[in-house]
């Protein structure tokens, strides 16, 4: 059972990044996939949220109407596409899998303690 993250990097303020969240050993169906990130010296916080089931989505105020995430079943993999990024969504990015109800994500994105399956991390780097 593992998540691999993918597509981060460095990148100037107002630019855009994708990142992948392919899972292998289990198929995301009927789980809610979460991206969580971690700056350094803070803790780690919530980003955004799909059920990937219904397709329901939940996002921190701090990304809305810049982040989308998405999924593709038949790939077993979520996306977040990050666009107008700025200086402050420098961070690792993960992602998380949590085996839990279709309507989860409609509510809220979670804890990070509440989710089973997590990857490695990817970094973000945004420049000014």
């Amino acid at each position: 059972v593992q998540l691999v993250e993918s597509g981060g990097g460095l990148v100037q303020a107002g630019g855009s990044l994708r990142l992948s969240c392919t899972a292998t050993g289990f198929t995301l169906d009927y789980y809610a996939i979460g991206w969580f990130r971690q700056a350094p010296g803070k803790e780690r916080e919530g980003v955004s949220c799909i059920s990937t089931s219904i397709g329901s989505t939940n996002y921190a105020d701090s990304v809305k109407g810049r982040f989308t995430i998405s999924r593709d079943n038949a790939k077993n993999t979520v996306y977040l596409q990050m666009n107008s990024l700025k200086p402050e969504d420098t961070a690792v990015y993960y992602c998380a899998a949590y085996n839990v109800g279709p309507l989860f994500c409609l509510s809220r994105i979670g804890e990070p303690y509440e989710y089973h399956y997590w990857g490695q991390g990817t970094q973000v780097t945004v420049s000014s």
